[in-house]
């Protein structure tokens, strides 16, 4: 199954916990402290509430994803975007939102950053922030941020 992956900053992660919870018609599949997960099937979609302190505008976009089926999915997405002149980084056996994976990254045109990823296996921590893509600059605010970009 192939499915779109959003992960969004929340200052107040349970008042978000209710609104995405009463959107989707049902609970989280993971409701952990300062990370909630959606799984729904109708829309195909793979949602991620992480708490964030961080004044600014509204509900800042952390990054965009695809959740696929297998290791062999991500390599594939690896090489098409490679092959496409895009700069990609892997992270191989990376713990991220409470999850062991394995993921590429890559970054459109406009900065967005989007994953490709597959989850091996539930994990007891949240993980760190993945380093700064090829050519990107560390952000300081973003100094000690959980993991996903």
């Amino acid at each position: 199954m192939t499915r779109i992956h959003v992960s969004l900053a929340a200052r107040d992660i349970a008042a978000s916990r209710r609104f995405y919870e009463t959107l989707f018609g049902q609970p989280p599949v993971k409701d952990l402290p300062g990370y909630v997960k959606f799984s729904v099937a109708d829309p195909s979609v793979n949602l991620s509430l992480v708490q964030s302190d961080r004044p600014g505008a509204p509900g800042p976009v952390r990054h965009y994803g695809i959740e696929v089926d297998s290791t062999e999915a991500v390599v594939g997405a690896h090489g098409r975007i490679r092959a496409a002149g895009f700069a990609t980084m892997d992270e191989t056996g990376t713990t991220c939102c409470f999850a062991v994976q394995d993921k590429v990254w890559a970054v459109d045109p406009d900065g967005n950053r989007w994953e490709i990823f597959v989850v091996l296996a539930d994990a007891e921590e949240m993980g760190d922030a993945p380093p700064p893509m090829p050519g990107e600059t560390a952000d300081p605010t973003d100094a000690g941020s959980p993991c996903c970009g």
